[in-house]
């Protein structure tokens, strides 16, 4: 590749994403019919859980608080409402998008989550309003992990579990910024 490419690349590869995310309006519960109190209302602390690259790899170790809350609807089906809100630190190897490389130890900021909608019956076995405390995921780099499922924890007879719509923002100061949602992905995570 010419020193002009390789410049463009990596001027193209830090600049800010360009998809936009709007977690106020998206990631709010007026997206589920809200006629009620939540049925689930929790949140949890994560420690050391893999987050994936486009790669196909592990590209950062990420701790975060995850609030789930869950609205039963009029079909019923369940809509649900997960935001997640941490830290990374990145593992040497490829970047997030795949198209670069990251070092090992560059930290940032993220957030972001999902809506879901989903059928199943609430048969919790933990509580359905708090916190419930850390859960350590364990990950080693790998997607070897000891994963927390919250729909088992607390819906029974589930046969669908559909997202409409999710999105993750990453911020790491002058390693730059990086977007992975289902309206696009951009900008990337790099450098030393």
């Amino acid at each position: 590749m010419a020193a002009g490419s390789l410049l463009a690349f990596s001027l193209v590869a830090l600049a800010a994403p360009s998809v936009h995310t709007n977690f106020g309006k998206t990631l709010n519960a007026s997206t589920c019919n809200t006629s009620g109190a939540p049925i689930v209302n929790v949140s949890l602390k994560v420690i050391n859980d893999s987050d994936s690259g486009f790669g196909g790899n592990a590209w950062a170790n990420d701790d975060y608080v995850k609030t789930i809350q869950v609205w039963p609807q009029a079909d019923g089906t369940n809509c649900a409402i997960v935001k997640y809100e941490g830290q990374f630190v990145t593992y040497d190897g490829l970047s997030p998008s795949g198209n670069s490389t990251v070092a090992a130890g560059v930290r940032g900021a993220f957030e972001g989550g999902y809506q879901a909608t989903f059928d199943g019956t609430l048969t919790p076995t933990l509580p359905t309003h708090g916190n419930l405390g850390t859960y350590d995921y364990a990950c080693d780099g790998t997607f070897t992990c000891n994963t927390f499922d919250w729909v088992s924890a607390y819906f029974t007879g589930n046969t669908f579990f559909n997202q409409p719509y999710w999105a993750w923002d990453y911020h790491a100061g002058h390693n730059g910024s990086w977007v992975n949602a289902s309206t696009g992905s951009s900008g990337d995570i790099t450098g030393s």
